[in-house]
């Protein structure tokens, strides 16, 4: 903003990996900014994540040349002077779109004009751009139109193409909305020196032979530069949602250790890793790590080195694989290390369900970590699965280079954690009804990925036991919201699904957990629902709320080939959560797997009288 850097708003840090992270358009009281890349980041205020299990995995997707998850950078010491030092503490952002509309002239024009003028207050929500000579000073907006293309690239609307062509002309553009709908056939661009002008709705032209498709300019605005590329960019307003998804990788903290000093180590291992020698440890008890204390020198300093050397022994780790270690330590709750970021107890099945059920676990604290890789425009890569190759050409990196840290965050929170009995699972996987919904639930699969251009098209099948859980994850979710007293937004689940043919071994449970940053998710409302007497009036909630739905007949008898969706009996009114909550965007679900519907009843793997 002016070659100037000025404080511009507040955002909480894990709204940079989920909403507003690199590359995102963050929409401010009276300006439209992008997140700039990694490059001009200052990470002097960064604190390290520590969580090595992550890490290796995001190592094999950017490379081993990443050493560091960071937080993004705040301060303790806010202040109201948007001046101060510490204003400057912050995610650096840049003003976009560049071309702003006066809303009392109609003038459309760039910042670099001169028409228009920053006003900073001492407010820093009130940072504004003016038309300077417009009277009264009126603040302008951000233009409401853009191009992107599937490969992530990003740049203004091309209005002098738009309206001349290739003519030139020394043009004065006005923007007119002749209606109130605000819609793009109310809206008309033209030029004031030739009197040239076209309707907005011809950006948006339903066919495809005459929607304006310029070809993409490749600029790559938060990283400041430009590349090639040979797609068509297509218009999208600013407000788009699909203008910026995330691909984010995230794992659940859980101690591997029984030995304490271990778990210190690991604890502050970001701090410890560049120490050199045992000559630094005495300083370390002293002023950093007072846990030390009750250790002596040459014990710390061994351990030190023995974690060094696994650190560089280890093997690579593929995102599919953070959930193994995962479903071992949940699984085996009597011998789960304690630390202070995780804490389990196991508690008996709710009665009348200990035939399906094998344990449930409290899970009374946990600590989740996400990091991100990238982004894409336009398509969203949650149409893939984590662990097979994902379109690198429509990955837009984080940095001009290849990384050696990239953004992270961690929250805290409580959970349950539900185990089926495997042998039960096997049993009503092998029927016959079973069976045959298996074999359609893979072709509405195939047929979801043919018409998205994913090959091969039969990869990454879930299969029928993941479609199970998940529903049963999402009907239970609904149920407890009505009464842990956090909202739908603020929980989410983790599908541990898999036979006993995959690595790791048979997996069947689910894991409903807290993910709030605001509250810390720890106010012990979702474990206090885990206990038998709670969980089994929760989940007769849940199956009795699964039999009938308010879109029935419509919804029970939805079938996926019919709309080449992925799901069969499900809807918004009786399945869906919010998609932040969920592993796999309201896919893959079927409420007539878990009781029996209005339209059939030989699938329900509940037997209910």
């Amino acid at each position: 903003m002016n070659n100037k850097k000025y404080k511009a708003g507040e955002i909480r840090p894990s709204q940079l990996l989920t909403t507003y992270g690199i590359g995102s358009l963050i929409d401010l009281p009276h300006l439209s900014a992008i997140v700039l890349g990694l490059e001009d980041w200052n990470t002097t205020h960064c604190k390290p994540i520590q969580e090595d299990r992550l890490l290796l995995a995001i190592q094999t997707i950017l490379g081993k040349q990443v050493k560091q998850l960071l937080s993004p950078p705040s301060t303790n010491s806010p202040t109201g002077n948007p001046f101060s030092p510490e204003a400057q503490i912050g995610v650096p952002v840049a003003t976009f779109p560049r071309w702003m509309v006066c809303p009392r002239c109609h003038l459309l024009a760039p910042i670099s004009s001169g028409h228009f003028e920053l006003k900073v207050p001492g407010q820093t929500d009130r940072i504004r751009y003016v038309h300077k000579l417009c009277p009264g000073q009126p603040t302008v907006l951000p233009s409401r139109f853009m191009l992107a293309c599937e490969a992530g690239h990003l740049d203004d609307f091309p209005w002098h193409h738009f309206v001349h062509g290739p003519r030139p002309c020394n043009a004065q553009f006005k923007i007119n909305e002749v209606g109130v709908s605000g819609e793009p056939s109310e809206i008309i661009v033209s030029c004031q020196t030739c009197g040239a002008k076209r309707v907005m709705a011809e950006a948006f032209n339903s066919d495809e032979s005459h929607v304006y498709k310029p070809d993409c300019t490749g600029r790559r605005l938060h990283l400041r530069d430009k590349e090639s590329c040979t797609l068509q960019a297509r218009t999208m307003l600013l407000a788009a949602s699909n203008s910026w998804f995330p691909l984010i990788f995230s794992t659940l903290s859980l101690p591997q250790l029984e030995d304490e000093l271990e778990q210190v180590i690991e604890a502050h291992w970001s701090q410890l890793q560049d120490v050199e020698a045992q000559i630094d440890i005495p300083v370390l008890r002293k002023f950093v790590i007072p846990e030390f204390q009750k250790y002596t020198d040459e014990d710390i300093w061994q351990r030190i080195e023995q974690r060094k050397q696994a650190t560089d022994d280890d093997d690579m780790v593929r995102p599919t694989d953070l959930k193994i270690p995962e479903w071992r330590v949940l699984t085996d709750p009597l011998h789960a290390p304690a630390s202070p970021d995780f804490e389990v107890s196991q508690v008996s099945p709710p009665e009348g369900y200990s035939a399906y059920i094998e344990q449930v676990v409290l899970v009374e604290r946990l600590r989740e970590v996400r990091a991100i890789t990238g982004f894409t425009r336009i398509e969203s890569l949650i149409d893939y699965a984590e662990d097979e190759e994902l379109p690198s050409d429509h990955i837009m990196p984080l940095a001009r280079h290849s990384p050696y840290w990239i953004p992270a965050s961690e929250v805290r929170g409580e959970g349950i954690f539900i185990q089926f009995r495997e042998e039960v699972i096997e049993r009503w996987l092998d029927q016959h009804a079973a069976q045959q919904h298996n074999g359609e639930f893979f072709e509405a699969h195939k047929r979801w990925r043919q018409a998205r251009h994913i090959e091969p098209a039969n990869a990454n099948y879930p299969g029928l036991r993941y479609v199970l859980l998940h529903t049963f994850a999402h009907a239970l979710m609904r149920q407890l919201t009505l009464a842990c007293g956090y909202t739908a937004a603020s929980l989410s689940e983790r599908i541990y699904a898999q036979d006993s043919t995959s690595e790791g071994g048979a997996m069947a449970g689910i894991l409903l957990y807290t993910a709030a940053s605001d509250s810390e998710g720890t106010l012990g409302g979702l474990v206090s629902l885990g206990r038998p007497d709670q969980l089994v009036f929760h989940i007769d909630g849940a199956l009795d709320a699964m039999q009938h739905c308010s879109s029935d007949p419509l919804c029970a008898e939805h079938e996926s080939r019919e709309d080449k969706t992925l799901h069969e009996a499900a809807c918004h009114a009786c399945m869906f959560i919010p998609e932040t909550s969920c592993e796999r965007g309201n896919r893959c679900l079927d409420r007539s797997l878990l009781t029996s519907t209005v339209k059939r009843d030989d699938l329900a793997f509940f037997a209910r009288s």
